[in-house]
């Protein structure tokens, strides 16, 4: 059984831009994997969420219902739960669509747009919700990481610092939509 802290990071509904900045800490993710072991990640080979989680950052915003239930189980399982990027801060370009109903999302996306196979998927698609949102408006969140995507430094940061047993000051770190 390792003491290394368990490290989750989740993908909503969002780009994966800020998973590409988590990629970025580079050769800092050798330093990193000496302190947590990653337990669940679009980036490993894990399907099911763990029992308990010491930290998990979220990336992207919850739009969907298999996003609520995922976030509902993540939330219950992790002891610190950090929103990564613009998105799961504020919603960002996933809450763009809020104007309109998922019903008119549908068919502009797979009827009035598809060349072929004009449908709306009934299986592949998880269903939408009425209006995408930011993640602390379904859940708590322990710490708010603002970019889009937030750097690399500012990911190794948050980090290092949350490993250390204290939370982040991002002041002069980071900002909305940079």
């Amino acid at each position: 059984m390792s003491n290394k802290t368990k490290l989750a990071t989740v993908w909503l509904d969002g780009c994966s831009g800020c998973h590409m900045s988590f990629l970025d800490i580079d050769e800092r993710l050798i330093e990193l994997a000496q302190l947590v072991d990653l337990v669940y990640s679009p980036l490993v080979d894990c399907k099911q969420f763990p029992d308990m989680v010491d930290v998990t950052l979220i990336e992207g915003a919850v739009s969907s219902e298999e996003d609520y239930e995922k976030i509902q189980k993540i939330r219950a399982h992790t002891r610190v739960l950090v929103s990564l990027g613009d998105c799961a801060v504020t919603a960002n370009v996933s809450g763009m669509r809020n104007p309109f109903r998922p019903e008119t999302l549908y068919a502009r996306a797979y009827l009035e747009n598809a060349q072929v196979n004009q449908q709306i998927p009934v299986q592949v698609i998880p269903p939408l919700r009425d209006i995408s949102l930011p993640v602390h408006q379904v859940v708590n969140v322990d710490v708010f990481v603002p970019g889009c995507p937030p750097s690399a430094d500012t990911i190794f940061y948050v980090l290092t610092e949350l490993l250390a047993g204290r939370k982040p000051d991002l002041t002069g770190y980071t900002r909305f939509g940079a």
